[in-house]
């Protein structure tokens, strides 16, 4: 059984994402399929056939969180001075101050800068520490940081 990496925040995120698919979006799917059974002729009623599919999505997404709940390691950030899951980092990318947040690849965002530990970017970072520089080979080439603030 595979582990996954999670910050707290991010475990209960996913512990309130399936409390609301097992309370709220089961009844909604249900009253859907039941009134789509109402307009009759059930293989050929579209309605019908998007709220099982729906249904069949939500019990998938169901089993996928309790899976991912069950294997969940929560990141424990011991070492302020050392980059680790949970950590908000203030990096210098030749010149450009930028601000990540590393994460397990569940919550990963990078838009929002939210790094994924997978992601050779969060991984190039884990286990650095305060004002280190260092070279990260990434598609666009070899890019320079350093590492400025760790919260």
């Amino acid at each position: 059984m595979n582990s996954t990496i999670v910050t707290p925040e991010g475990l209960e995120k996913l512990k309130a994402e399936l409390e609301y698919l097992k309370t709220e979006k089961r009844k909604q799917v249900s009253d859907r399929i039941k009134t789509a059974k109402e307009f009759g002729d059930l293989s050929e009623n579209a309605e019908y056939q998007e709220a099982k599919d729906e249904q069949a999505f939500t019990e998938g997404r169901i089993l996928n969180l309790e899976n991912l709940i069950k294997t969940a390691v929560v990141a424990d950030k011991n070492d302020d001075d050392q980059i680790n899951v949970g950590n908000t980092i203030v990096v210098d990318r030749e010149g450009q101050v930028l601000e990540f947040t590393i994460v397990g690849s569940t919550e990963a965002d990078p838009s929002n800068g939210k790094i994924s530990v997978e992601s050779p970017l969060g991984q190039a970072f884990v286990n650095k520490r305060l004002h280190e520089e260092f070279l990260v080979d990434l598609p666009a080439g070899k890019i320079k940081y350093k590492i400025l603030e760790i919260k």
